[in-house]
């Protein structure tokens, strides 16, 4: 494709724009969406839950995996000030037993079983972040590209063959034991193994990224995803959910539901102290009473004594 351009600073222009696109500079183009550098993210936690189907409107069967992600609280907001970058923690599930320093990073939060940190680059985002908000489901919507990241199964010590997907040995004859042996790594004249050289060895349990994603349904009553294709991890394990768009941040439930238990419970409490106060001064007022009835009593009995003397 040919562009016509008026003059060379035009054309110059163009080609240094290309280069920029073709390097990644600026901002580069993915697969399915283009993601500009200053775009707002918006990301949450989740668990994964297991796979199952959904029908579309049009019949077609789609795979997709459950996952229950938020609600979610921010535990710490690092700055470049503080931490020299700038990122959201987010605390994420219920745990009953916490260490001492866990249990002061977390003091006043509903959430600390999970702790999970994502890089943000918008200042304006940064600054509207509060430690205690919450994080739910309703930030997201149906038809979002998102990024998942997890951890993958753990398959313990593997061979060449299921590690790096050798294809072994001929299975003819002269071949005794050898069918998924590695076979030679090489002379020895080096006399040492070269590192990364491709061995049996432990297998799994690895950090892995799955991008653009789609998002099917989301049931906000149950803080359920519904993500098309597989998702790393076991059942149970943890996912990181981000995606592009804003961010919607909630005021704690369980805060508001204390400030609306302290309005009403103070209420019965204030007409409980002022039926005790009027209690406590119709009784100062019948003991003044009998005080006085007391004193009149006694005067005349001396009275009536001096008289008769």
């Amino acid at each position: 494709m040919f562009l016509k351009t008026d003059s060379a600073f035009d054309s110059y222009f163009i080609l240094i724009l290309i280069l920029r696109i073709r390097r990644g500079s600026g901002f580069y183009l993915s697969h399915n969406f283009i993601r500009m550098e200053n775009k707002k993210d918006k990301f949450i936690l989740g668990i994964k839950r297991g796979m199952t189907q959904l029908f579309l409107d049009n019949g077609e069967a789609v795979p997709v995996t459950i996952v229950e992600a938020g609600p979610c609280q921010i535990a710490q907001v690092k700055t470049k000030v503080n931490d020299g970058y700038q990122a959201v923690q987010l605390s994420y599930g219920k745990k009953q037993k916490l260490s001492k320093p866990l249990q002061g990073h977390l003091k006043g939060l509903l959430y600390n079983r999970y702790l999970a940190e994502f890089i943000v680059s918008d200042e304006e985002l940064l600054n509207k972040c509060k430690r205690g908000l919450e994080i739910r489901v309703d930030s997201f919507k149906e038809g979002d590209l998102v990024k998942v990241v997890g951890i993958s199964k753990g398959k313990g010590f593997q061979g060449v063959v299921k590690r790096h997907k050798f294809h072994g040995s001929p299975a003819s004859h002269g071949h005794k034991d050898q069918l998924r042996m590695p076979g030679s790594i090489g002379a020895g004249g080096v006399q040492h193994v070269f590192k990364g050289t491709k061995m049996g060895g432990r297998m799994g349990h690895d950090q892995v990224t799955v991008t653009n994603l789609q998002i099917v349904k989301i049931d906000e009553a149950n803080n359920l995803f519904y993500i098309k294709g597989a998702l790393p991890g076991i059942r149970g394990g943890m996912l990181k959910i981000s995606g592009q768009g804003d961010l919607i941040l909630h005021e704690p439930v369980a805060a508001k539901e204390k400030v609306e238990e302290n309005k009403n419970s103070s209420a019965p409490e204030l007409e409980d102290n002022n039926n005790k106060n009027t209690e406590a001064a119709n009784d100062n007022t019948t003991a003044n009473q009998v005080t006085e009835s007391a004193k009149t009593v006694v005067e005349n009995k001396i009275y009536d004594q001096g008289k008769s003397l």
